[in-house]
């Protein structure tokens, strides 16, 4: 029996599913899944004997929660009660849930959540239910961590592969953080990461950052994308500096790093803040093959002209195939795939709604 590679698609109205298993020639697409909720987050979680589908919904009757299925979207099953709650004393509610993250392979019921407002919560059981990690939200510098212009979230979070007790965090605006000690205490690590629009350009926190990446081979290799500015880091997030040259723009807000290939990263680059189109109306990818040196633009079977859309921060994401696959959905609900690492594309699906996050994964037979 052939592997299976699965994309899940969320967006504004839902959540829908892709799968292939003739090699991402041919691709099944079924949904809406969650009909007419928001699907912020999505996470395809392959470390148990059955992949777990966890989805991030937002109803507005019902409020926000985590859904999980481990029946690739046959069923889905939700806790009585809400699995993401603030407690009391914070004096906060759950807006929605930005990001959905399986912890490291040594912990295969880890799962964490990233929030709008931003806090972490953390997972046992496999993502059913989730404890608060006070000491992130503890963090003197919260009462200065203010919106960015989607929200104040925490909307990027990576446990490290190979250290249990490390995570990296990053939020619109604050910047980053990490734990070295599984979230008692945290850092900012922003050296190196310049905002332009304050007094001090180069201050500890406050960065509004869009995403960051990291490699699961070569962990310490980092990559962010921030409002304005594109860096890499090579010692775990200590200091960054800019690899934006090369890029028609540095302004963005998706990046990912290839799965097994360290100095491979995809950006998909936008004009400016005022002006979130790609640079003249031409959707491109953009792959660096050498860890920002240099960049190349992919455009095979991608629209060259009058494409005004805009790529969300999560709605990039690659496949763990061999080749591996790219993908990307857009805010005009086209979703466009790659099977050969970027080099040619194809339209998978087309007039979705508001494409939010894009997630794959190979459903090994």
């Amino acid at each position: 029996m052939d592997d299976t590679v699965l994309l899940a698609i969320g967006t504004r109205k839902g959540l829908w599913l892709a799968t292939s298993g003739d090699g991402r020639k041919t691709w099944d697409v079924t949904g809406p899944h969650h009909a007419m909720t928001e699907v912020y987050a999505v996470a395809i979680d392959t470390r148990g004997p059955v992949p777990r589908l966890l989805a991030g919904v937002t109803s507005e009757h019902f409020g926000p929660s985590i859904s999980t299925s481990d029946d690739l979207g046959l069923t889905w099953q939700e806790p009585d009660h809400a699995p993401v709650a603030f407690p009391e004393s914070t004096d906060a509610s759950l807006a929605r849930v930005w990001q959905i993250a399986p912890g490291p392979a040594s912990q295969p019921e880890v799962v964490y959540a990233g929030t709008e407002p931003s806090a972490l919560f953390r997972s046992t059981d496999g993502g059913r239910t989730y404890s608060f990690v006070e000491g992130l939200w503890n963090h003197p510098h919260r009462p200065d961590w203010h919106p960015g212009g989607g929200g104040q979230a925490v909307h990027t979070v990576l446990p490290h592969p190979a250290d249990d007790q490390r995570v990296l965090v990053a939020m619109s605006t604050g910047g980053v953080y990490r734990t070295t000690d599984g979230g008692d205490s945290w850092h900012p690590s922003n050296t190196g990461v310049r905002v332009s629009f304050m007094p001090d350009e180069y201050p500890e926190f406050g960065q509004c950052v869009h995403k960051v990446t990291a490699s699961l081979e070569a962990p310490e290799r980092m990559y962010l994308q921030n409002h304005h500015g594109v860096y890499r880091s090579d010692n775990g997030g200590d200091t960054w500096e800019s690899i934006a040259d090369g890029l028609p723009t540095d302004f963005g807000f998706a990046m990912v790093v290839h799965p097994s290939k360290p100095d491979v990263v995809y950006s998909f680059p936008i004009e400016a803040d005022a002006r979130r189109f790609p640079p003249d109306g031409k959707c491109r990818v953009y792959r660096s093959d050498d860890a920002g040196k240099s960049w190349t633009g992919l455009h095979q079977g991608l629209p060259t002209t009058g494409f005004w859309s805009s790529v969300l921060r999560d709605a990039l994401c690659v496949d763990d195939a061999e080749p591996t696959g790219v993908y990307f959905g857009s805010r005009t609900g086209e979703v466009f795939a790659s099977a050969d690492e970027g080099e040619h594309w194809q339209r998978l699906v087309e007039h979705l709604p508001d494409v939010l996050t894009v997630r794959a994964a190979v459903i090994r037979a």
